[in-house]
């Protein structure tokens, strides 16, 4: 049994899973925050709060990394931690530096750091020689207009240090782009109280379908558990709206993205993590579109273990112990798996789900979670606005990505306006 420091977690498809990862091992967890309030709410679909399973929870200013690092290495010197780790996109760096800082398991904190600025990545893969689209980092509105110019339309502006698609639109013309660069300059503050970096990356639009591959990393090699195919909608937006794993795509085209997501690991000088790593298969070969170095989100990680067995929160949990991952596949009876998400497309507050029971009534139905009635709806922009999912195994082949497309299309959310 081992002992983890938990950083600022609980927070999408992780909220479950990881506490499932670390119970299911045996181990023991002492839970970190700034703020005890932001989670002190109800535990996902009624189960126990994860916090109940603590054996402390500890408060201190995790926005503040040189002070985190102190208060860590005092609690360190009582408590004795045998890894930490987080499911926080936003903690991921502070993360590696408490490893790097105890001496425990983990991967570089310049690594980490790479792979979190999108900004960063672009140009480490670049200077690897990894093909990619061209780019610009632009810090003001002259420079975003002058880059513009200079890349031609269309064009993808992203902030370099967002997640969950916040704010990444496609722009087709100048005007696009200033109500695009606009919205990026008033968020300056991001969902964990952190100021963000006030640039922007310009990408050129890439073609193609798009897949994440799913890695664990460890010893020095990345391993390949899978490739996810995944479905985007919401334009200009670019929302997730489902994926199925393992992706329906020829040997050739698995075979080009495995090797891309492997190249870039190396480039980035990624170890001793879980990655998930996306990909668009453009007419010109496999290009990245961002490298995640933690599980992937949006359920893929349960999509993975309900076809293959292999459980990537728990994977997550051994290597952030120094602790080679179980990774063997085994029969689960299911072919392939896949998830849609419910997105709205209006604002407003919800009042029902119509056709919910007969969709979980229905066969090869893994998991139905819908939002329930009274919650406040937005038109989604990003992956944070879902109301809610279904999840589908086929245990012939390919055939769960149309299976839950067709349950989808019966739930009918009934928004009033506010």
């Amino acid at each position: 049994m081992a002992h983890l420091l938990v950083v600022e977690s609980w927070v999408g498809s992780m909220s479950r899973l990881l506490p499932r990862a670390l119970r299911e091992a045996g181990h023991e967890f002492t839970f970190l925050t700034r703020d005890l309030h932001h989670y002190l709410r109800s535990a996902p679909e009624g189960t126990a709060h994860p916090l109940l399973a603590a054996r402390h929870v500890l408060t201190t200013e995790t926005n503040d990394t040189d002070a985190l690092l102190s208060f860590v290495e005092r609690a360190h010197e009582v408590l004795r931690f045998d890894g930490v780790i987080t499911s926080c996109d936003y903690y991921l760096r502070a993360v590696a530096r408490i490893a790097e800082g105890l001496g425990l398991p983990g991967p570089t904190s310049e690594a980490v750091a790479n792979a979190c600025r999108k900004d960063a990545t672009r140009r480490i893969l670049a200077e690897a020689g990894l093909p990619g689209p061209r780019f610009a980092v632009c810090a003001d509105w002259a420079g975003v207009t002058a880059s513009a110019r200079d890349l031609g339309y269309p064009l993808v502006l992203k902030p370099v240090d967002l997640c969950a698609g916040m704010f990444v639109r496609r722009v087709d013309d100048e005007t696009e782009l200033a109500h695009a660069y606009r919205a990026v300059a008033g968020f300056p503050v991001n969902a964990r109280g952190q100021r963000r970096e006030p640039v922007v990356l310009l990408e050129e639009l890439l073609d193609g379908p798009e897949v994440s591959v799913e890695t664990v990393s460890y010893g020095g090699a990345a391993h390949v558990v899978g490739v996810t195919d995944k479905s985007v909608g919401g334009a200009p937006a670019f929302v997730e709206t489902g994926h199925m794993f393992p992706a329906a795509l020829d040997a050739a085209d698995v075979e080009a993205a495995e090797e891309t997501a492997r190249r870039a690991l190396k480039a980035l000088g990624l170890d001793s993590v879980v990655a998930h790593t996306e990909i668009k298969l453009t007419s010109g070969g496999p290009r990245v579109v961002e490298v995640n170095p933690r599980p992937a989100g949006n359920r893929i990680t349960e999509l993975v273990r309900h076809v293959t067995g292999v459980d990537l929160a728990g994977a997550c949990v051994d290597v952030a112990l120094g602790r080679e991952p179980d990774l063997t596949r085994r029969a689960t009876g299911l072919a392939s798996a896949a998830i849609g998400f419910l997105v709205p497309d209006e604002d407003g507050v919800l009042e029902a789900v119509d056709g919910a029971d007969a969709v979980r009534a229905a066969d090869g139905v893994l998991e139905v979670q819908l939002a329930e009635p009274r919650k406040a709806v937005k038109a989604a922009g990003s992956n944070n606005e879902y109301l809610g999912h279904v999840m589908v195994g086929d245990a012939q082949g390919p055939g769960a990505r149309g299976r839950v497309e067709a349950l989808l299309a019966q739930l009918r959310p009934r928004v009033a306006a506010r």
